[in-house]
Order: C-alpha cells, then structure tokens, then sequence
C-alpha cells in the first residue's frame, strides 16, 4: 500500500492505492491506515436508465434491490492497475563519480583494487550505510468509462509516478491505457484506452444529490474487481484539507483501499462521485468516505479531455476565514465572507484596487461563506472572465469589477530564520510574547516586527501566534518596531475594545489574528 498522507492511528486520513499483492498481505497491511478509494466518473451514459424500485410508505427501508442498477453500469467500471518505480531516500550521502567510497567506522582504507572497495562502491554505502534502491512495483485502483472510444477516469494519486497504464474491463480483459491529463488539485486524471474498440460507458448526473438519498459504490477494493456495495449520502461540502477546492460528498457505502477513482451511482445509474478517501482508525471502511462530486468533476475532466490540463481564475490574494473575533474587529455583523491576507504584486487584485483587510462578501450578487466557496467560484470562471465582487472595507460595503487572470501552477516565497537571542524584550510579556523589528533580523525583511519568543501557554499563542512569525501590521496600521504594536495594544484596551486585529506574515503565507486585550 502506498500511504500518501496520515494523520494518527486513532482516526487516518490517508491518501493511498492498493499494491498489487496476495490478499491476506495486503489485509494485514491494513492496519493503522485509511486509505483513498473509488473511481472515476463518465461524461456519456449507458443508454437505458429506470430507477431501482422503492418501498412506499410508514417504514420505508430503501430500494428492495440494487440488481438491475448494477447490470446496466458494471460494464463502465475498470480497474487500474499501474506499474511505478519507488523510489527511497539513501541511508548517508551519495556516493558519485570518482569519489572514493565511505566505510564504516574504524575500517581502513581500501586499495581500488580490493573486492570490498568495489563492493561498497557498487552499493553506494558511505560510511557503512546501506541505502535504499528504486524499485518496481504495481499500484491497484478503479476507473469508469466515459465514453464509446474508452475515455476513462480515475484519480490523479492512482496514476501519480505511473510507468505503465493497463486497463481491466469487466470480463476480465486487460487493454492498455494512456494518461491524457490530470488535475493535482482536485485529484483526478483523465485516461484513455488505447486498443481500438466500442465500450460501455456512464455519465455524469445533471443534478446534485441530497443528503439521505441512496448511493452505491462500485470498484476494486483489495484488488476484488466489481466490488459493489451501498449506503447513502451523509453530509455534503465537506473540508479533509486535500486541497483548494474541497467540496467533498461524504457517503457510508462501504469503499477500501482499491476503490480510489472509482464512482459512486446514484438510482438512476448516473455517476455523483468520485470515491476518493476515507476516514480510519484501521485502514479499513467505517462508513465514512469521501467522493469529489460530480459537478467539479465534470468541468475538470472536459478540460482535461480538451486540453490536457485545466485553466483557473485568479485573483491575487490570500485569504482567509473570518473568525468571530476577526468579525468583531472590523465591525462586522457576521461571519461570511473571504478576508484578504495578502495581495500578490502584479496581479487583477492590485489592477481592481483590492485591499489587505478588505472582505469579499459576494462573487457576481452570490453569497461567499467561507475563502472555499471563494475559490471555487472564481476558479470555474475561467482566465481572462469579468467578474463583480463586493466587500466590505472599513464598514463599508463596496462593489469592484475585476477582470481574472490565469492561476499560476506554483507561488513561490521565501522565508527568512530568526534568532530568538537578539530578541528585545518588551513590554508584551503579559500576551506571552516577545518582539524585534524585523529590519533587525536577518532574513526577516524590512516590515515589521519579528516574533522571536513565545510563551506556548500564553493569549497570543491560543490565538494561533508562532514564534518566527512577524506582524505586519495592527489595527490597520503598519508595524516597523516593536513599540508600535505595545502602543496598539494599549489604545485599544483604553477604547474599551476586547480585541485587536494583526496581520501576520507565517512562512510564505499572511493572514490574521485577533488578539485579546483583556477587556471583558
């Protein structure tokens, strides 16, 4: 099993595909894992469709039988299989061209002749360390059919590092396959079967499904083909901090390690979801899985069949959530909206006159709840789209047109280190923390004011302070000294304010903090 990301082993998230192994191998790998699951959706459907029979009535339990739902899709379902090369980290430095070989402590030197000397030049073995060779290995997911030419989807881990593609259809047939894109943010991938031929196929569904409705899930769990099992949807837009535009359906329909990039059907046979991840104290289906809704996968997946990657829009700033005591800083009734941390120079935001502070309320006259919802929306309009935002700045709401660029594929930052020693101390011991301009410390920049000691069990830190971050600016007014960030502390507690916002730089990332000035 590949693991891509865990969190603990009382309750995982992980993003993982199954290897290729004997089943009781791969059973007890299992353990203290979760796994990503599923397949992949289809743009076209099988041509019949009829909903599966329910029963009416006081009492109802759901469709009597999932039978005939399954004779018409199975045919779309595949299995991925994918050769990789893994590879691991060496144990010790590398050991290059026309440099004697490191031996372990306490040996001698050796002549070039000697058999040991080629014998740790050959495996690369400073200081007696043996290391890690790239090696083969077969990683298992699931797919669909989206189309008659065999277009097929699937998830972008199923295929990530992938040598080789081959495709297991229903019967049992192995054809070949061709990665034709895929989209890291969302995590899918786009295939295409490269043996010539008509093949069954499914579609997405032209509606979104309601929380309670019933679904089922068809893959390869543990490498078992044609796995179909069934549940409901338990909730919708759920956040498992896999990427920018989580928007994930969370259903019970029990799916394993295998499932991943397999879909989930609704009772017409169309494809909702794209099972993707669960969560885990085992590693093993506890009812909670995760699936990319049949919406943003649509429009990724005709992008990808179009042009091979997917275009988003931009704006040029980062955001963030407003908390209730971010709310109450600036005076706002709720808590809706996107705040802006940061503004990226040359960007639509710095053209359209967006400010660091500003709150961005509405996309087009649409609501924006939360910095997600604000990135999906702009992301599906497109580069080079004309939108209309409103946002709300110094209590005041404004509406700015802005003309969208192209998400870069990379933003690159750099952060400088801090020496906590050259800290000055302040009189800010009673937040829990200690300050020194930041022109005073290297890499820091020029702008304000280091934090270069944190007391961990202090207001500021509950708050979400890091030693090493550096305030910008409080209140709304820029830091250059550490004085600057007393005095804003103080006139706020005389104004009878309960709290004091901060803009603050982490890493390569700003956002805000509202900080308690001790006023009940």
């Amino acid at each position: 099993m590949l693991n891509r990301s865990a969190q603990n082993s009382r309750g995982d998230l992980v993003f993982s595909r199954a290897r290729r192994r004997p089943l009781r191998t791969v059973l007890l790998s299992a353990a203290g894992a979760a796994a990503l699951v599923g397949s992949a959706a289809g743009l076209a459907m099988l041509p019949a469709h009829a909903e599966a029979p329910t029963t009416q009535g006081m009492g109802q339990v759901g469709p009597a039988s999932f039978a005939d739902l399954v004779d018409r899709v199975k045919g779309a379902v595949v299995s991925v299989k994918v050769d990789v090369v893994e590879k691991a980290d060496a144990v010790g430095p590398q050991f290059g061209e026309g440099v004697a070989p490191g031996l372990p402590p306490g040996m001698p030197p050796l002549s070039p002749d000697d058999p040991l000397y080629r014998f740790f030049k050959h495996f690369n073995a400073p200081n007696g360390a043996m290391p890690q060779h790239p090696h083969k290995g077969q990683a298992l997911g699931s797919g669909f059919i989206i189309s008659a030419d065999g277009y097929v989807v699937t998830n972008n881990h199923v295929v990530s590092d992938a040598t080789d593609v081959k495709i297991t259809l229903e019967g049992g047939k192995t054809v070949p396959a061709k990665i034709i894109g895929v989209d890291k943010k969302t995590d899918l991938a786009l295939l295409k079967i490269t043996e010539p031929g008509t093949y069954p196929y499914v579609e997405f569904a032209s509606s979104t499904p309601r929380v309670g409705d019933w679904v089922i899930a068809v893959g390869n769990p543990f490498g078992l083909g044609g796995t179909v099992t069934a549940g409901i949807v338990s909730a919708r837009g759920r956040d498992i901090g896999s990427g920018p535009y989580d928007d994930y359906l969370q259903i019970d329909a029990p799916v394993n390690r295998g499932n991943s990039g397999g879909p989930t059907f609704n009772n017409k046979g169309e494809v909702v979801g794209i099972n993707t991840a669960i969560y885990s104290p085992s590693g093993g289906s506890v009812g909670i899985g995760f699936a990319i809704p049949s919406e943003v996968a649509k429009d990724v997946i005709a992008d990808l069949k179009n042009k091979g990657s997917v275009s988003r829009g931009y704006i040029g700033v980062e955001i963030q959530s407003v908390t209730q005591e971010i709310a109450e800083s600036l005076g706002l009734k709720s808590t809706d909206g996107a705040l802006v941390a940061q503004i990226q120079p040359n960007t639509p935001a710095v053209a359209a006159g967006i400010e660091s502070g500003d709150v961005i309320t509405q996309v087009n006259g649409l609501t924006v709840e939360g910095p997600h919802e604000l990135s999906r929306k702009i992301a599906a309009f497109g580069p080079n789209a004309e939108v209309d935002l409103t946002i709300i700045r110094n209590g005041a709401t404004k509406d700015i047109k802005l003309k969208l660029g192209k998400l870069p594929d990379e933003q690159q930052a750099k952060a400088g280190s801090v020496t906590p020693e050259k800290a000055a101390k302040t009189a800010l011991a009673k937040y829990g923390f200690s300050l020194e301009a930041a022109k005073d410390v290297t890499g820091a920049g020029k702008d304000g004011a280091v934090v270069t000691d944190l007391d961990p069990d202090g207001p500021a830190a509950q708050k979400g302070l890091r030693q090493g971050d550096v305030i910008l600016d409080i209140g709304g007014k820029p830091v250059s000294e550490p004085e600057d960030v007393v005095k804003a502390l103080n006139d706020a507690k005389k104004d009878g304010r309960r709290a004091v916002l901060l803009r603050v730089k982490t890493g390569d990332n700003t956002h805000f903090l509202a900080i308690s000035t001790g006023n009940s």
